[in-house]
């Protein structure tokens, strides 16, 4: 297929990186497949995460299609450039057509983005998943390979103002092995296994991060686990609650 779109847009993130100085720490890389279909599934802190996530394939060559709300292929600025990077639309009250979608990718050879926790974690702690990244990759017989994200939360996450200007901040990525959806035939377990080495991918990435809160004030990005001041699982759930969401959240 014929790539107009994506490379100007991976050229503009590069640049971008190079001049807020980002300190990109990319581990695992080697894992994706240079050819044929595979599902990356990654946590979900930040409303960049998909930029960085695809960023993890590119030692491979790849160009990564993520699955995202079709509502932002409705926008008259991100529509066009979702589109052109061949993204696969999700219609949350018609999923089925959009799953098919991904498996048809997937059976093409393609590498499908996907962040099975639905909705960014204010927890910063990986949440339950989704079955349906498990699910595609069974039934297309790719690997399935988790990503971790940390540090993006501190440019745009859920419920903070927006800094896409901090300089120096430190980004980690992780991916992790392939697994082998063969060696999981159900679904469940599947989506289990996924969430353990997710979760200890984020671990690692949390464990390792070069950079510590500069005060109280600063508190607010790291998991409340290690001392931070987000918020925990359980109070990350509640604010969740349909019935709590603002218009800023």
């Amino acid at each position: 297929m014929s790539e107009l779109v994506y490379p100007p847009v991976i050229l503009a993130a590069k640049t971008m990186f190079r001049a807020l100085d980002l300190r990109l720490r990319v581990e695992g890389s080697h894992h994706v497949p240079r050819t044929g279909g595979a599902v990356l599934a990654s946590n979900h802190v930040s409303y960049l995460d998909f930029i960085f996530c695809g960023y993890g394939a590119h030692e491979s060559g790849r160009l990564v299609r993520f699955m995202a709300k079709d509502s932002v292929f409705r926008h008259k600025v991100s529509g066009p450039l979702m589109r052109g990077m061949k993204h696969i639309p999700v219609n949350r009250a018609a999923g089925a057509g959009s799953y098919a979608s991904a498996v048809s990718a997937l059976r093409r050879g393609e590498v499908v983005g996907v962040f099975p926790e639905a909705t960014i974690s204010r927890s910063f702690t990986v949440k339950d998943l989704k079955n349906g990244a498990a699910r595609m990759a069974q039934e297309a017989a790719v690997p399935l390979l988790p990503v971790a994200l940390w540090g993006t939360q501190r440019l745009w996450t859920k419920g903070r103002p927006r800094t896409l200007t901090r300089r120096h901040t430190p980004i980690t990525i992780l991916v992790g092995e392939p697994i082998d959806p063969a060696a999981h035939p159900d679904g469940n377990a599947l989506t289990a296994e996924l969430r353990t080495r997710l979760t200890a991918l984020v671990d690692q990435a949390q464990r390792d991060y070069p950079d510590q809160p500069a005060g109280p004030d600063d508190a607010w990005w790291q998991p409340a686990h290690l001392g931070g001041a987000a918020p925990t699982p359980e109070q990350a759930a509640e604010l969740d609650r349909p019935g709590r969401r603002t218009a800023a959240s």
